[in-house]
């Protein structure tokens, strides 16, 4: 069977997801075909020889929604004769967009594919596309009479179930700050970040390069004098176990965003003179309690690393999508995972979640750490609405 090798993965820069920030003003069609054209751009890549594209994206409404995949290959001035999709697995889209692009390799189905992800949390906010409706049927209802409870009443009831204290979860906010704010001092983030043209308050233009979600100055101090953001006395009532600690400083912010995976066969690789960087060596999707909803990563991590033969120790690096700061801790414990080899260059908290672009934003972030300190195996795994999980290690080469 052939190989599915990466040859190349790039990503914006992360913009504030509200009103004001720094990729506000920029349509989610030309954020991803940023990503895309200069995806091409940088491998001397005819874009015309691309078999299809993958998108990953949440909110598929107003400016994200017809297919966005499909606008932004046109918008990239793709050929008109490459088609796109666009997927949804919630936060894991653009993983799950990396899973069917490598396996499309796999099969024989493709030769050449570009799995990417976009959310535009500024232009298309969260909650957008359910406008109000219920998106559970009257069989789900049902079957959990109660309710089903959003994401941050999960991480609440993470973190009373593993028992985190608000210190914990804090410290750990702190370290993803730390961590993406020495990265991108040392240049660690240069070979992975794209320009994205701006226009500023003022009418100038700039050149986007810098995650704005980064706060190099947020201290544990200054994280633990925030507020609880999910209390009410309705939720205090249904759970008496939540003791509170899910803060906006140990939550990921809402954010702006995409990247973008070139994947291919390693023969077509050879035959273009492209050099792969690493390989899909095993996948793995699971589901979990949805009402916790967050905890799927941790079996997802088993399921995929009994199918590499693997262990966790083999693993030189983990990225696990850091939606709120009991995630990550709750799965490395329960996976014995090395805390020093978690996020290495920091997490969502500090770089941001921008929903469906995350998943290749984690993978693009992952290949170039291994480069960076010569590891072999890299895992990834992030937690998806409705209590679901990708997993994937890939293999540098």
């Amino acid at each position: 069977m052939a190989d599915a090798v990466i040859v190349d993965a790039v990503r914006t820069a992360s913009g504030r997801g509200k009103p004001g920030g720094a990729l506000s003003g920029v349509h989610p069609v030309e954020l991803l075909a940023t990503v895309l054209g200069q995806l091409v751009s940088r491998n001397d890549l005819d874009p015309a020889l691309v078999d299809d594209v993958i998108t990953g994206c949440v909110s598929q409404a107003g400016e994200q929604s017809a297919n966005i995949g499909r606008t932004a290959v046109l918008s990239a001035g793709f050929p008109e004769s490459v088609p796109a999709t666009t997927i949804d697995r919630q936060c894991g889209s653009s993983q799950q967009a990396a899973h069917f692009a490598a396996q499309g390799v796999l099969a024989g189905a493709y030769d050449i594919v570009i799995a990417c992800g976009v959310e535009s949390m500024s232009r298309v906010p969260m909650g957008f596309s359910t406008a109000g409706q219920d998106p559970n049927g009257p069989s789900i209802r049902a079957r959990y009479p109660e309710g089903l409870a959003s994401q941050g009443i999960g991480a609440e009831l993470i973190a009373a179930r593993w028992k985190f204290t608000r210190d914990e979860l804090d410290a750990f906010s702190a370290r993803s700050h730390e961590l993406a704010a020495a990265a991108a001092r040392a240049g660690d983030f240069a070979g992975e970040i794209v320009p994205v043209e701006i226009t500023l308050p003022d009418g100038t233009t700039a050149t986007h390069l810098v995650d704005e979600t980064v706060r190099p100055a947020t201290t544990f101090e200054a994280l633990s004098k925030l507020r609880p953001s999910f209390h009410t006395e309705q939720w205090a009532a249904r759970f008496p176990e939540i003791g509170w600690h899910i803060t906006a400083g140990n939550s990921s912010p809402l954010t702006d965003g995409a990247s973008a995976v070139l994947i291919m066969s390693a023969e077509r690789a050879n035959e273009l003179g492209l050099r792969p960087r690493a390989r899909f060596h095993s996948f793995a999707v699971a589901g979990d309690d949805p009402l916790l909803m967050l905890t799927a990563p941790i079996p997802a991590t088993r399921k995929v690393l009994a199918r590499a033969g693997l262990t966790i120790d083999d693993m030189d690096a983990y990225e696990v999508n850091e939606a709120f700061a009991p995630v990550p801790l709750a799965w490395a414990r329960d996976t014995g995972a090395d805390p020093a080899r978690l996020n290495p260059r920091g997490g969502a908290i500090a770089l941001g979640h921008a929903l469906g672009g995350s998943g290749t934003r984690l993978l693009t972030t992952l290949v170039n750490h291994l480069e960076a300190t010569g590891g072999r195996y890299g895992l990834q795994t992030m937690c998806e609405g409705g209590g679901m999980a990708n997993a994937t290690v890939i293999e540098r080469l």
